[in-house]
């Protein structure tokens, strides 16, 4: 029965972020006159359909809850129809800054989602502390021997500047754990130190892991203006997570067999929903911006590959030919999908 609980969860949850973003693209779409064929939540077949009187639109769930489109006149020139589709309602013929808009505000709708659901979850659970303060320092460990203490606020790890309590997590996590981590710490009285700490290397159910002997714990607060501030500190810091994953993945802080794709999502849901709603809710959140940023990225297939290619037209003064731009977005699907079936694959093996 959970099992079946953990998939319904899934498909949930992964159906109202893409259904969220797709409707970015859709409405502003609609909104700069753009013909949009069809609205579609999974992929695949489909399973149901509606094409309201008087609308252009069909309206569809497909049989694959893994994904989603908005199908806009213009995006493929081979398919549209020009007798049907007068030429001002493609995509190509609108302003750059209004086909900027329409593949912008996919991603921006997804971060709009996160935006408005951990501001729910700060009203109904309340919000969290996040000040980058050390809740304990184990005695007998490599942070206690190098002289941290509980109540001490991080400033810096390494050369990171630490603003809250993610940050500490998000850097230690990338460090090289073959040598020590310098910690800049405000002590008690208001002073400022130095420590440099080396992880102990252990093993926890098998598997390698770096004890610094650190304790973070946060606590709850109540308050409309408090909700709001934790709202934008906590997205801000969402963001930065994946703007230095990102990095760390082209320096080779992060490898791609540390990526997770939805198999990994999967498993993730399982733990997030024996903690409750208001965890799951987060965890939505949360995916919600990775897929917003990672749509971003100026990668072929992706909006931002769009998105890169408006900004060329830009500078050159003069679109690419549609034929040219189509067959560098259809190469870029492709080895997407060859790097969907390696993450899935690793996934799959880490399960067991």
């Amino acid at each position: 029965m959970n099992i079946i609980i953990n998939i319904l969860l899934f498909v949930l949850i992964l159906s109202v972020i893409v259904a969220i973003h797709e409707f970015g693209h859709f409405i502003f779409a609609k909104l700069m006159g753009v013909y949009v064929y069809e609205y579609a939540i999974g992929m695949g077949p489909k399973i149901w359909s509606h094409k309201p009187k008087k609308s252009e639109t069909v309206y569809s769930i497909r049989a694959i809850p893994l994904g989603g489109f908005c199908s806009l006149a213009g995006e493929d020139t081979e398919s549209d129809d020009e007798q049907k589709v007068p030429k001002s309602k493609r995509l190509q013929s609108k302003k750059a800054w209004q086909r900027f808009l329409i593949m912008f505000m996919g991603p921006g709708f997804n971060f709009l989602l996160s935006f408005v659901v951990i501001l729910s979850i700060s009203f109904i659970w309340g919000s969290r502390t996040y000040a980058p303060i050390l809740s304990e320092v184990k005695e007998n460990t490599p942070a206690y021997t190098a002289g941290l203490r509980e109540g001490d606020k991080v400033l810096y790890i390494g050369k990171h500047k630490i603003r809250t309590m993610d940050d500490i997590t998000l850097y230690l996590t990338l460090t090289d754990k073959t040598k020590p981590t310098t910690f800049k710490v405000e002590k008690a009285d208001k002073t400022v130190e130095t420590y440099k700490v080396k992880p102990k290397k252990t093993k926890v159910n098998k598997k390698t892991t770096y004890v610094y002997g650190i304790g973070i714990k946060t606590e709850k607060t109540r308050g409309f203006f408090k909700a709001i501030k934790y709202t934008f500190v906590k997205m801000g810091a969402l963001f930065r997570q994946m703007f230095v994953t990102i990095e760390a993945l082209f320096t080779g802080g992060v490898s791609v067999s540390d990526l997770s794709g939805p198999v990994g999502i999967y498993s993730i849901v399982g733990e997030y929903a024996k903690s409750g709603v208001g965890d799951l809710l987060f965890l939505m959140a949360y995916l919600s911006i990775n897929v917003g940023f990672l749509n971003l990225l100026p990668i072929p297939a992706f909006d931002g590959g769009h998105i890169l290619f408006i900004l060329i037209e830009l500078i050159r003064r003069k679109p690419l030919k549609p034929e040219v731009e189509n067959m560098i977005h259809t190469i870029g699907l492709f080895l997407l999908m060859l790097l969907m079936v390696y993450v899935t694959i690793n996934d799959i093996l880490r399960l067991f």
